[in-house]
């Protein structure tokens, strides 16, 4: 048995032989070949994206977090507070989602990103952009983000062909090995449910989690083989990185122990000893996140967007039956298992009511039930028998428990994100079967090892063809949020987040320069979209805000006006209903004031003046319109305020002026029309 440097035996591999001959290893390239080609590979299953603007949930983390736009000053504060703070800004808002969440490495690299590659932003006359304080606002460089995305998915698909290969053989000479692990590798590169991972910046968190989890146990079963201890630093630090990126790598704990004692001979106390690393790195996660977030898990949010397993009984929100919430689980479990075979319909969007109340008496739920029922005692008698299709079952079960809602609850019903960890025990068990029955039909049909090779990595471009051209055109979909909300929504009809969610986007754009002559149209259907996620959710605070929104720009003060106060009857602490409401009074002042309709004019504008204060149009506007009923002292009044409230605002002195011209009084008239002069020369002519 070979040694090591040292001198001390290297521990025994004990993969199954290949039944090829060992003449056949000339066909096999070299590991950097490969990994070269796999990184290439990637680079053109997502290059379509690196045009693509930030979308979805870039938001959160990047456009609109306020840590993330400090750059690098911002760092202590994403290391200090819960991922959803620098987004939500108020007290409170991040714990919106049950437990939490602390994931804090991507917002950093995001934090890097912009302070180094941001740049200025320009007006639609292309001036710089400015706040109302004469700061500079700049915005980012998506490119930056998606080019990152891409290469570190790159590398994680050379992780999943690395680990693979160093699971299963000896090296470059060991076949099975080798076509495993690439049918593997390729078909994970390729799958279509990666998309949303991949082509949305903000998913690297998915990406970092499996890379850094994958990277550990890499390292780990090197310093294995290779008896070099100081590798289990790396391991160390590549899993706590994966840990900072998302939670979910801390099932790695399981995967590990399970990855020695399928695929090596290593004894269990050795095992135990392989696994302190991931234990320590896991202890110091768990040690930071509960010393922010604090140890509590979270109850279940009473607000259907962050919890789908409410239903509406007597004109109010309650609870799932337990078996309505287990039938609903276990149809979604099925549903990712029929996604991970056939990734299509493809959406970003599984929440209420896309996926429907379901029970044991529904047909799809009693066969995914089946389905894991079969997976699970496939993989209970294959433990003993140390089956790799075992290994890779429960794989799949243990990455997928942790966001099955079983364990806690994750906000949504489902998401294709959520399979990105999971994917990889299926493309492993893809890869098994192919070269199972590979070997079958050379066993029965005498084909030469060649033609075997041939014939299953044939099998394999096929499938990996297919895969890329779904991946590449369901790429497109996440060019910007319009052109993302507006595919998906044929898919998820019954979402009312989505169609809360195309009809603030297209409220959103249809004030654009490119849209004028659509501006209505666009505006109507906003509504139509509106109030089917009303149908779905009759208390979607968020929906009765945009549909004030849109009600106000088209000039229908009454209907805005009742759904912000809709707002405040579901909310009465909601801001931007309060704010909106009172804007839109001031609107309406304005517009029936103009219709000659004094009555609600004033009306309209009392009632914008109680909830906005002495705010100078409010004031202008009541000036204006006491002075064309003739009610010259009260006009006074008013335009007095308004120039108290902006004294060198020239247009508000000349109104004051005018109304003292008007009310009999042309000392004062001439002091501040004067005054109005002096400021703007120009005025009244």
């Amino acid at each position: 048995m070979a040694k090591s440097s040292k001198g001390k035996k290297q521990p025994k591999r004990t993969p199954k032989k290949s039944t090829v001959s060992a003449g056949s290893s000339s066909l096999i390239p070299s590991t950097k070949v490969v990994s070269a080609l796999l990184m290439i590979f990637c680079f053109l299953l997502y290059g379509n994206t690196l045009k693509h603007d930030y979308t979805q949930d870039d938001a959160i983390v990047i456009t609109d977090n306020m840590y993330t736009q400090q750059g690098i000053a911002g760092i202590p504060g994403i290391l200090k507070y819960d991922t959803f703070k620098g987004f939500f800004k108020v007290e409170g808002k991040d714990k919106l989602v049950s437990g939490g969440r602390y994931r804090p490495f991507t917002l950093i690299m995001f934090a890097i990103e912009w302070q180094l590659f941001k740049k200025k932003k320009l007006t639609e006359t292309g001036q710089v952009a400015k706040d109302a304080d004469g700061n500079i606002l700049y915005e980012g460089r998506p490119f930056v983000g998606h080019f990152v995305n891409i290469l570190l998915y790159g590398l994680t698909t050379i992780l999943v062909y690395l680990l693979i290969l160093n699971l299963l053989g000896t090296g470059r000479s060991d076949l099975r090995a080798f076509t495993v692990a690439l049918i593997a590798a390729l078909i994970f590169a390729a799958h279509p449910l990666h998309t949303e991972a991949v082509s949305n910046i903000k998913g690297r968190d998915e990406i970092l989690t499996l890379l850094g989890a994958l990277a550990a146990a890499y390292y780990s079963l090197m310093a294995f083989y290779k008896k070099n201890n100081a590798l289990e630093i790396t391991v160390f630090v590549c899993f706590f990185i994966a840990l900072m990126s998302k939670e979910n790598a801390i099932t790695f704990l399981g995967v590990v122990p399970l990855m020695y004692w399928f695929f090596t001979d290593a004894k269990m106390g050795t095992i135990a000893k392989k696994t302190v690393p991931f234990f320590a790195a896991a202890v110091l996660f768990l040690m930071i996140r509960f010393s922010i977030l604090g140890v509590d898990l979270g109850d279940n949010s009473q607000e259907l967007m962050n919890n789908p397993f409410l239903k509406i009984v007597g004109n109010q929100y309650v609870d799932f039956s337990f078996g309505e919430k287990m039938a609903t689980i276990i149809f979604t479990l099925g549903k990712y298992l029929q996604l991970l075979f056939f990734p299509h319909p493809l959406t970003h969007d599984y929440y209420p009511r896309h996926v429907e109340i379901m029970s044991f008496g529904n047909i799809k739920v009693i066969l995914s039930l089946l389905a894991y029922f079969v997976m699970t005692i496939y993989a209970i008698i294959g433990l003993r028998k140390k089956d790799p299709i075992s290994f890779g079952i429960i794989f799949f079960l243990m990455t997928t428990s942790i966001i099955s809602n079983i364990v806690f609850p994750v906000g949504t019903n489902m998401s294709e994100r959520f399979m990105f960890m999971p994917s990889v025990g299926f493309t492993f068990i893809l890869g098994i079967l192919g070269w199972r029955l590979a070997k079958k039909l050379n066993k029965e049909k005498s084909i030469n090892s060649i033609s075997q090779l041939t014939m299953l990595l044939g099998i394999t471009a096929f499938v990996t063809v297919a895969f890329g051209i779904k991946t590449a055109v369901r790429n497109m979909a996440w060019k910007d949020n319009y052109t993302l909300f507006t595919t998906d929504i044929e898919t998820s009809k019954n979402s009312a987040k989505l169609r809360n969610a195309v009809g603030g986007e297209m409220i959103a754009q249809s004030s654009a320069p490119k849209n004028k002559n659509k501006e209505t149209e666009m505006l109507r259907t906003a509504q139509v979209h509106l109030q089917e996620a009303i149908k779905i959710h009759p208390n979607y605070k968020a929906s009765y805000l945009l549909l004030g929104n849109s009600s106000n720009y088209l000039k229908e003060y009454e209907k805005a006006i009742q759904y912000y106060n809709q707002v405040l009857t579901i909310d009465a602490n909601d801001q931007n209903g309060f704010n909106n409401l009172g804007i839109t009074y001031r609107d309406a002042g304005k517009f029936y004031g103009e219709k000659g309709d004094f009555a609600k004019a004033e009306k309209y504008l009392n009632k914008a003046l109680e909830m906005r204060g002495d705010e100078y149009e409010i004031l202008r506007l009541l000036g204006v319109l006491n002075g064309t009923r003739g009610n010259h002292p009260i006009a006074i009044q008013y335009f007095q305020k308004a120039a108290n409230k902006e004294p060198k605002n020239a247009q508000a002195l000349f109104n004051l002026g005018t109304a003292y011209q008007y009310g009999g009084d042309p000392e004062n008239a001439q002091k501040y029309l004067q005054q109005a002069r002096a400021i703007d020369p120009t005025i009244g002519q």
